[in-house]
């Protein structure tokens, strides 16, 4: 059955990293919400933290858009797929608008042209006037083939720093400015290693957390012209429709429950991993290995990425939580540790001169890294695994800021063998135990087919 998106649609993307546009675009959708309208969000790239604000603004899974990792079609399926039923999406980018792994590919102008999306582009206006002007021409003229209809001035000092920009953005470039945003510190969010801090910690830990995030609101409604941009969105192109290959209904998982730990700990999910298990007839239970005693009776366990490093006293400290988990592994359940998840599954983490005993399951531990990695990774499954098949290709990214410190002398087997991308070690990555396989790589069911349908089909076969 052919899938249309007509609701109107709009990209913001930034002239560089730290352009603003992730606070901006959360004002945005928090502003179009309280206009009553459905507002559907995505994320150019593989990131998890912006997404989790969108979806706490929107009440609509925020879906990842990635031209490297996937193919057109599929980035045309994931957005006709999420923006069914919305009066409205909004995309925002990553980085500056025309970085990419290479050239194009992997950007937010590629994206922007696969969906014909009208774009506005935020600007960082700290310190230049005129310079805007230039600035934003450049842009427009650098590829003719993205739709650049408006711009957001942001971090402006003072009404006349905007109002000399403005004049001369709209006399060079000749493009509108639909918003200017002054330099306030109510503009910014609280962050950490990895960027900003999760919504669901933000919630728990960081006192007037919603405040700051309505505050930030009322600033981009005071700031941006909202009606001109949805006028905007309303202009942009009807997209063809699409016939399903990805969010197709299936039995494999029918009758299976996916065990998925999902709190303050673990949140780095994508939506479409978790509903394709749910579209193969299989029951996602969410667990905590903060807060549960146990686990549930399950047939699979999923412990995705996120801040255990963070948690690490209040995961060691739950002593019933980590047998449960020993029971579980001892039982052969499959078991899929990713990132963070498999610090949890190794057996201690040491992070800022604390180390905290961990689950046990891995022959190694967890340790501060010496620099951020962030990166996408391909290769082949070296054996077969919960994953797939030996020779099967696989791709995703990493984003970490951890290294893992096998034990010496352990007899460890990798499932995954990196043709790019560090892994754990020199290019491996997925350690294997059994039933168990954790690895620094995270998958998007877009990007590796494989995922989720051999972990159900390793859920059955240990049922049956």
């Amino acid at each position: 059955m052919e899938m249309r998106a007509d609701c109107p649609r709009i990209l913001l993307a930034g002239d560089r990293s730290s352009s603003g546009k992730t606070t901006i675009v959360a004002g945005l959708l928090s502003a179009l919400r309280d206009r009553g309208l459905e507002v559907q969000p995505f994320k150019v790239a593989m990131d998890y933290i912006d997404p989790s604000y969108h979806t706490w603004i929107t009440g609509r899974s925020c879906r990842n858009l990635d031209g490297y990792l996937m193919k057109e079609a599929a980035v045309r399926e994931i957005y006709a797929h999420a923006a069914q039923g919305a009066d409205v999406a909004v995309i925002e980018g990553v980085r500056g608008l025309y970085e990419g792994y290479d050239g194009d590919l992997g950007s937010t102008a590629q994206i922007a042209k696969m969906l014909q999306m009208p774009v506005i582009l935020v600007v960082d206006a700290r310190s230049i006037t005129r310079s805007c002007a230039a600035l934003v021409k450049g842009y427009m003229d650098y590829d003719p083939a993205v739709n650049l209809r408006g711009v957001i001035l942001n971090k402006v000092g003072s009404a006349r720093h905007a109002d000399k920009a403005v004049k001369e953005i709209e006399r060079y470039a000749k493009v509108e400015v639909v918003g200017t945003i002054r330099r306030n510190e109510e503009m910014y969010l609280a962050m950490r290693h990895l960027g900003l801090v999760p919504v669901l910690e933000g919630k728990t830990r960081h006192e007037g957390f919603k405040e700051r995030v309505d505050r930030i609101r009322q600033i981009v409604e005071e700031g941006l012209d909202l009606d001109r941009i949805q006028e905007i969105a309303r202009e942009a192109e009807p997209l063809p429709g699409i016939e399903p290959e990805h969010y197709l209904k299936n039995d494999s998982g029918r009758g299976l429950s996916i065990g998925v730990a999902q709190d303050e700990a673990f949140n780095f999910y994508y939506r479409d991993n978790l509903e394709l298990m749910e579209l193969a007839g299989a029951r996602v239970v969410p667990f905590s290995p903060v807060h549960d005693s146990s686990l549930p009776e399950v047939d699979g366990i999923y412990i995705g990425g996120g801040y255990p490093e963070i948690y690490a006293r209040e995961l060691s400290e739950n002593k019933s939580f980590l047998h449960s988990l020993q029971r579980a592994h001892q039982r052969d359940i499959p078991i899929f540790g990713e990132c963070g998840g498999m610090l949890y599954l190794s057996e201690e983490i040491e992070w800022d001169e604390e180390s905290n005993q961990m689950a046990g399951l891995i022959p190694g531990r967890a340790k501060r890294g010496s620099k951020r990695i962030v990166s996408y990774v391909h290769g082949h499954l070296a054996r077969d695994s919960i994953l797939g098949e030996e020779g099967e290709y696989i791709m995703g990214h990493e984003f970490h800021h951890s290294e893992m410190q096998i034990d010496q002398g352990a007899d460890v087997q990798y499932a995954i063998r990196l043709e790019r991308g560090a892994g754990i070690t020199n290019g491996l990555d997925g350690i294997q135990m059994g039933n168990l396989l954790a690895c620094y790589s995270h998958i998007h069911s877009a990007s590796y087919r494989g995922f989720p349908a051999h972990f159900l089909r390793a859920c059955r076969d240990l049922r049956q």
